[in-house]
């Protein structure tokens, strides 16, 4: 069959190079693509919000599957467009993808069904924000209602953050709309972890584990980022706090939206924290996490294209077991000088690594300018290597990293530390 996938970035470069393993996959297009996708996949030229110009070009091309990557044109509706064109394609619907577009619509439906997540206000009313965040005292966690691009998030240690975050959300208008409500939850402690799932209604399939790094600079320092690298599995958190974690989070929660008469159809993302009192809820995201998907889709041993067919057609309950490798994978972000702030783009790219069966350099924010491959994002490459074991995984990952150059190039050394850490105490 013939696939198209919307989106840009890292987690596209990863979809489209999972999916061309296919037996089943005939040829891949991308729209609008990258550099990185364009040497892999036909790219169309169609923003991502284009719905007309992107429906008209699955029914030119013959797509018999679109995969939606990003957020925006999920919570736009996109899928329900192409529902409504007779097209197949992957992913919620605009009223399922509330699930990551709004956090009090989120934690309203964790609050009604009794899914462990922390405590919470909403407010559109600056004033009586400010006046809850000094009552409650720091830390405490401060966030956009609407979709920020992975930027939403404050978490203040002392009021004074705090109130700078709601004065920057709420009167500055940082996030463009976005922080016209916001959320004020408890400040939950613990060590994050997250479990993406395949989800048709009530049929929920697991993915392995991964955990991801926020925060621009190594030892967790600096402002929080989309993600400047994640590995997998999550050796410290034993298999049973994991599967508390899928009993007591994940399936209540497709559960619940089909209760409430939403059937979720696509990707799950649920980001937990795993606190002295068992795993909670920190976020839902309706699709695919970046860089979450460049170290999980690696590891996917079973026919990814099949999947989300399954799900596209509501027969996931019929599929069989999905496989996945014992290989860890560690991906490691190259970003633009001042990412996460301001950032120049057109920098020249040196030293690209052709891929290999252990490492594969996706491609997040770059084009092709004069022949040559240039940043055009904050976030620039993944750099995502697989090893017998996490200790491997890693260092493949920084051999290659060092081979690679661009003016300005920073990224964290501590990927996938943590676990390594804690492993080395263990033993």
């Amino acid at each position: 069959m013939k696939v198209l996938v919307v989106g840009s970035g890292g987690r596209e470069h990863a979809l489209v190079w999972k999916l061309q393993q296919s037996p089943s996959v005939e040829k891949v297009y991308c729209a609008p693509g990258n550099a990185g996708i364009a040497q892999m996949a036909e790219c169309a030229p169609i923003g991502v919000n284009d719905f007309a110009a992107l429906i008209a070009f699955a029914k030119q091309e013959e797509i018999e599957l679109t995969v939606i990557g990003p957020e925006d044109p999920l919570l736009a509706g996109i899928v329900d467009a192409f529902e409504e064109a007779g097209l197949k394609v992957f992913g919620p619907n605009r009223l399922a993808a509330m699930m990551e577009g709004s956090k009090k619509f989120a934690k309203d439906l964790m609050l009604k069904y009794g899914i462990p997540t922390g405590g919470y206000q909403s407010f559109t009313d600056y004033e009586q924000a400010r006046a809850y965040v000094r009552e409650q005292g720091a830390p405490i966690v401060i966030k956009a209602d609407g979709l920020a691009a992975g930027k939403g998030v404050v978490v203040a240690m002392t009021l004074e953050e705090a109130e700078d975050a709601l004065h920057s959300m709420m009167v500055e208008d940082t996030f463009a709309g976005a922080g016209a409500r916001v959320v004020v939850e408890e400040y939950l402690t613990g060590e994050e972890m997250t479990i993406l799932a395949f989800v048709d209604g009530e049929t929920v399939i697991p993915m392995v584990p991964s955990q991801d790094h926020k925060p621009a600079f190594d030892d967790d320092k600096g402002p929080n980022t989309g993600g400047m690298g994640t590995y997998s599995p999550v050796p410290h958190m034993d298999a049973a706090i994991v599967q508390q974690a899928i009993d007591t989070i994940v399936l209540p929660t497709a559960k619940a939206m089909v209760q409430e008469g939403i059937s979720f159809r696509g990707i799950l993302y649920t980001g937990l924290m795993m606190t002295e009192q068992g795993p909670k809820v920190i976020e839902y995201n309706a699709r695919f996490g970046d860089p979450e998907t460049q170290v999980v889709l690696p590891r996917l041993a079973s026919d990814l294209a099949e999947i989300f067919l399954a799900v596209a057609e509501g027969r996931l309950a019929e599929m069989e077991e999905v496989k996945w490798k014992d290989d860890a994978a560690v991906c490691v972000i190259m970003a633009s000088e001042g990412y996460p702030g301001p950032y120049p783009k057109g920098r020249v790219i040196t030293g690209l690594p052709e891929p290999t069966k252990d490492v594969i350099v996706f491609h997040a924010g770059t084009a092709e300018k004069d022949g040559q491959i240039v940043t055009n994002g904050g976030r620039v490459l993944g750099i995502t290597a697989l090893g017998s074991d996490l200790h491997e995984a890693k260092r493949k990952a920084y051999e290659t990293i060092k081979g690679i150059s661009f003016e300005g190039a920073h990224y964290r050394t501590d990927i996938a530390a943590k676990a390594l850490r804690r492993a080395e105490s263990r033993s």
